[in-house]
């Protein structure tokens, strides 16, 4: 089981080096996922679970961003690539996904990427996005789900515990998700046959 506190302390330390190890798989898949976004001028955009701001450089200048994360000292790894960048449209704010602290029907577009498996309660922090989201606006995740391969999806289960402890879930159901999270999918698809992470374009269906 994940807790906040936990959390915060494993991404410290992943801080300096997440990077190194993370930007060449999840990059490619942020860069498809904003490219296919459509974000028009004027467009305002939150980025939950920003991290150390990978995506932050591959948002139009034409947007408003505001990237948002629990880890403070992966916000200062964010922070250093905004003034160096110079990433005038983009703001970062610590705060916990699962209670965000903007009023209701604020963004045009809300994007979690890597993050709803690290979270504590991902149904939470989903009805969190919708409720931000405007009406009209939509909502992007990418993350990696349990297998649909029944062989596969216990090994996930089995190694669960070991991946908690480095800082993630390894059996989270896309399908269970979908359902608990009241989620109106629009597109769900792998960039690769074989690839560990899924996109998930989904319509903000939240009841006004």
């Amino acid at each position: 089981m994940l807790h906040v506190e936990s959390i915060k302390k494993i991404y410290a330390g992943y801080s300096n080096i997440y990077d190194v190890i993370f930007k060449q798989f999840f990059y490619p898949r942020q860069r498809h996922v904003i490219n296919s976004m459509d974000i028009t001028p004027g467009d305002k955009v939150l980025d939950v679970g920003v991290g150390t701001g990978l995506s932050l450089p591959l948002y139009p200048n034409h947007c408003e961003v505001t990237g948002i994360d629990l880890s403070r000292e992966m916000l200062k790894k964010a922070r250093e690539k905004v003034n160096k960048q110079n990433l005038t449209h983009v703001s970062l704010k610590e705060m916990d996904a699962s209670n965000l602290e903007f009023d209701d029907d604020t963004f045009d577009h809300v994007i979690a990427t890597f993050v709803i498996s690290v979270v504590p309660d991902p149904v939470k922090v989903i009805s969190e996005m919708k409720r931000v989201c405007k009406k009209t606006g939509n909502i992007v995740i990418v993350n990696h789900f349990q297998s649909n391969n029944k062989f596969i999806a216990k090994i996930e289960e089995y190694i669960n515990p070991i991946c908690c402890k480095i800082g993630w879930r390894s059996d989270l159901s896309l399908d269970d998700l979908i359902d608990s999270a009241d989620l109106e999918v629009d597109q769900r698809y792998k960039l690769k046959k074989f690839d560990l992470w899924n996109v998930v374009f989904a319509n903000n269906n939240k009841i006004c």
